[in-house]
């Protein structure tokens, strides 16, 4: 069974999911991630779909579960990157992720999560030093 990274950056953890996700893998990444906020004490949890082209109904409540327990655990979760067709998917679906926030890339994610304390700030790539 393939897992997906979490990475830990300062009290957030960061997920980017790269694969196409079957249910044992969303079991997985819901066990793993519940596991690291407790053993990290993280605050921010953001998950990236943006390499998801499809989500079923499975998946998306996989999704909000994660987020409701991450919410448990006193993480709060914004999700990025999510493509159109996973948005009309999830709408028609029936499920509307309550409990998860939602940002167009990872960047505007961090924006959502800075008021957290040890959250830190992303340099942004449009600025020139």
């Amino acid at each position: 069974m393939e897992r997906i990274p979490i990475l830990k950056l300062g009290k957030c953890l960061i997920v980017s999911i790269q694969v196409d996700m079957d249910d044992g893998t969303a079991i997985t990444l819901q066990d793993d991630l519940t596991e690291k906020i407790v053993r990290h004490r993280a605050k921010g949890v953001l998950i990236d779909i943006s390499a998801l082209d499809v989500v079923d109904s499975f998946i998306g409540r996989m999704l909000a579960n994660t987020a409701a327990m991450a919410h448990v655990l006193d993480a709060e979760t914004v999700v990025v990157g999510m493509q159109p067709s996973v948005a009309i998917t999830l709408v028609e679906l029936g499920l509307s992720l309550k409990g998860i926030r939602s940002a167009l890339n990872i960047e505007k994610g961090m924006e959502l999560l800075r008021g957290i304390d040890d959250v830190p700030e992303l340099a942004n790539a449009d600025e020139q030093h």
